[in-house]
């Protein structure tokens, strides 16, 4: 698939959680779009139980975010955790700091020591993807230590720190992601008990996301997830009846269809996935996406293209760019129905 080109105007970042601009979690943005007649819709997040309909499923990720980025003593360089492998070695991004917050660094090299904050050891096995990503070893329990000293990752677009809290969901059980599966941060208690009561159903899934890739097409790296015996029935039934199934997340994509078989079926499943959603691929499981808005070339805009079709996708990254949507994990939300 060619990938989508456009520029993201600086001003449409967001710099900062909704909650500093004086809005509540749930009343962001919602661009919606239906693929039946690529129409599109400028709503609140708020509105979302007028949008879905009885018997519809929401599927949402457990995952909590890890704070997952640690200073290198005596400064310099910072690391970001992005994902534990089966064989128990780390994928992590070595960063450059800066007086903003960190840049990407190319160097590095096999065999180097980096020794961290809190006292732990990190060696540099083998470049993963280049000029990004590498394998290592970690001389402590990961995600313990990061529980202790590491902080929430931070890009330059984010102005400030700001705590963990900020970064979690309020589906978050499960802690393991490096970066929070952000498409659910809108929703609310109170949003849940308002849909829960207009009869849509929520299937958990889990699945710890990694560092955020900057390229469209740099190396996939496989992830944990883990679709129960519950969440398949739940979603195989809902089918059945003709309800709507909507990922809350490429992450919530990614983990049922990598549970969902080639007959359509979702079975229970665990593991590590590797799995990309393209167009050419399609989706067997997921009729519908709630997403925030990625950036030009990014692979998971396949993604999204997979589930609404090109049109659609095209015509609502217009309507966001035009009518001032904000990008990244604190800002709008984008709906893409069937």
């Amino acid at each position: 698939m060619t990938a989508i080109e456009f520029t993201l105007p600086a001003d449409l970042e967001a710099h900062e959680p909704p909650e500093a601009r004086g809005l509540a979690r749930d009343r962001v943005r919602l661009l919606v779009g239906r693929r039946s007649d690529n129409s599109v819709r400028h709503q609140r997040f708020s509105d979302l139980p007028t949008l879905l309909k009885p018997g519809d499923v929401l599927v949402v990720n457990t995952s909590a975010t890890l704070p997952a980025a640690v200073g290198v003593a005596g400064g310099g360089r910072t690391v970001h955790f992005s994902t534990e492998r089966p064989d128990g070695t780390w994928l992590v991004e070595v960063r450059r700091n800066t007086a903003k917050a960190t840049e990407p660094y190319s160097g590095g090299a096999a065999g180097e020591q980096y020794h961290l904050l809190g006292g732990a050891t990190l060696t540099l096995r083998e470049p993963y993807s280049a000029g990004r990503l590498w394998v290592a070893d970690v001389d402590r329990a990961v995600p313990a230590y990061l529980t202790t000293i590491g902080a929430p990752i931070r890009y330059p677009y984010v102005r400030q720190r700001w705590p963990l809290s900020y970064y979690q969901t309020v589906f978050g059980t499960t802690p393991g992601s490096a970066e929070m599966p952000s498409a659910g941060r809108p929703f609310t208690a109170a949003l849940v008990a308002r849909l829960v009561s207009a009869g849509v159903q929520f299937a958990p899934v889990l699945l710890h996301t990694g560092v955020a890739s900057p390229e469209a097409h740099e190396r996939p790296y496989p992830e944990r997830f883990a679709v129960s015996a519950h969440t398949a029935r739940v979603v195989n039934q809902a089918r059945a009846a003709g309800g709507r199934i909507i990922a809350v997340g490429t992450t919530a994509v990614r983990a049922l269809e990598s549970a969902t078989g080639p007959d359509g079926v979702v079975r229970a499943a665990g593991g590590w996935t590797e799995l990309i959603v393209t167009p050419e691929l399609g989706v067997r499981a997921i009729t519908g996406l709630l997403t925030g808005f990625h950036e030009p070339r990014a692979s998971h805009l396949d993604m999204l293209a997979a589930v609404a079709g090109r049109p659609l996708l095209d015509r609502c990254y217009t309507e966001a760019i035009e009518h001032g949507y904000l990008w990244h994990e604190f800002g709008d939300v984008n709906l893409l129905l069937p």
